[in-house]
């Protein structure tokens, strides 16, 4: 999400809590009033001492009634193209939009502050992928699965789901996603006669020839500096290699599938086909690399892919392919892509239950989704994502039903500490500091720490 303010290590502790929040890989919002247009005022904050507690399912076929919504579009349009929509299909229900401070950590730290204290409002929030387990531990998101059908939540994508539940209940409803994707440059693999590759093998051998041929400086740029987007990385290559970062709620490192994951990251350094500077790399320096037409390959955001296409700052713009990320050599078709994005939650002290619920049940519709794909906003329930229609938007929605989609661990409220341990480790083992068996069995110790109490709690 380009156009979204990025602050990677961000950290805001939540009310009286010691739980910190990290900003999201690639993921992070900024509110608008741009266009002369003020933001709707939001309704008065009334405090409330109740916490919505159903013991069934709410039935809102027929609510009526008022709610906030906390919004945190880049452009003000596309949110009240949104709630215009939704209130000329259910006239019976009033929503004000209270547009969120532009900077992540800022914003956070506003919801944190409203909810904790009891107000009502906003009754629906949006929020990053990541903060379901830390905002629900914190008791300041309601589980939307105590409320909605289990049939709701067959809508979504494969892997969204997973992401926003903590403790085998559901806190948020997946609004947009983002995730990673395989850039090419088709011009160099047409010249080389090379296929476009599947696997991660295929790619470190066409770069190494590529680059050796004189094609280009650089075989293949991505995400190794120490900070969020390294756990991103490396999260997928461990997928690939069918691991996790988590089993049962402790960290599970010291795994073949791990050391599979980082020595190859490491050994494309070592050869050669990536720079050595790759550790220090976030997505502008790695996007900005191969946008100078100095890398064969990118691993980028869905916005990568304008980015490549914009005449006034790209040298590839026409000599540039996408695909789904690749996967190791027999571990199927395609690759784990990490699931970005935004999510709705539910603030737990909401008087208007039902009219909520509405909301959310139309925002993640057919309807609302397709308004969100035609402003370049990754839809996240099937019956759109995997639409043959979706690709006139982009090339990069075409790929959706190819994508498989893995979550950070961040079904723990102590995903900040867990993330540092995996990108801090990660990082020295990129650079050389330390071996991949030694960052491994570091990130692994410093992650069950974490897990049990003993770690830091955050960043």
């Amino acid at each position: 999400m380009k156009a979204r303010t990025r602050n990677w290590a961000a950290v805001v502790s939540i009310a009286s809590t010691t739980t910190a929040l990290l900003a999201g890989c690639g993921q992070t919002q900024s509110g608008n009033t741009a266009n002369g247009s003020a933001a709707i005022a939001p309704k008065q904050n009334t405090v409330s001492t109740n916490v919505v507690a159903p013991t069934h399912l709410v039935n809102y076929s027929n609510a009526s009634g008022s709610i906030v919504w906390a919004e945190s579009f880049t452009t003000g349009p596309v949110a009240k193209q949104l709630v215009a929509a939704f209130e000329k299909k259910y006239p019976k229900i009033k929503v004000t939009m209270q547009v969120q401070p532009s900077s992540t950590d800022t914003n956070r730290a506003d919801l944190t502050a409203t909810i904790s204290g009891g107000s009502s409002t906003p009754d629906v929030y949006m929020g990053d992928v990541i903060w379901p387990a830390q905002f629900a531990h914190a008791q300041l998101a309601a589980p939307l699965s105590d409320y909605l059908p289990k049939s709701f939540w067959n809508r979504f994508s494969n892997g969204l789901v997973q992401g926003a539940t903590y403790n085998g209940k559901v806190y948020a409803a997946p609004l947009f996603a983002d995730t990673a994707f395989l850039y090419y440059r088709k011009d160099l693999l047409q010249k080389y006669h090379l296929p476009v590759p599947t696997t991660w093998e295929q790619v470190k051998s066409e770069a190494a020839t590529i680059v050796k041929k004189g094609g280009a400086k650089y075989g293949f740029v991505w995400q190794g500096a120490d900070y969020e987007g390294l756990t991103c990385d490396f999260d997928e290559y461990l997928a690939d290699a069918g691991g996790s970062v988590l089993t049962n709620g402790k960290a599970s490192l010291n795994t073949p599938a791990a050391n599979k994951a980082l020595s190859f990251m490491r050994s494309l350094i070592t050869s050669g086909v990536t720079p050595k500077t790759v550790d220090t790399f976030q997505e502008p320096q790695s996007e900005n690399v191969f946008t100078q037409g100095q890398a064969v390959f990118l691993r980028n955001w869905s916005y990568a892919w304008s980015d490549s296409q914009n005449p006034t700052s790209s040298k590839v713009v026409g000599k540039v392919g996408v695909t789904a990320l690749p996967t190791f050599a027999g571990h199927g078709s395609s690759g784990y892509s990490t699931v970005g994005g935004w999510d709705l939650y539910l603030n737990p002290h909401t008087k208007d239950l039902a009219a909520a619920l509405q909301f959310i049940d139309w925002m993640t519709s057919p309807q609302a989704q397709e308004i969100l794909a035609a402003n370049s906003e990754m839809p996240t329930i099937k019956a759109v994502a995997n639409s043959p229609t979706l690709k006139k938007y982009s090339p990069v929605f075409a790929l959706l039903p190819k994508v498989k989609f893995v979550s950070r661990p961040s079904q723990t409220p102590q995903y900040p500490s867990v993330s540092k341990a995996i990108y801090d480790n990660v990082n020295e083992a990129l650079a050389g500091s330390v071996s991949v068996s030694t960052a491994l069995k570091n990130a692994n110790s410093q992650i069950n720490s974490a897990q049990s109490g003993s770690g830091s709690g955050g960043l």
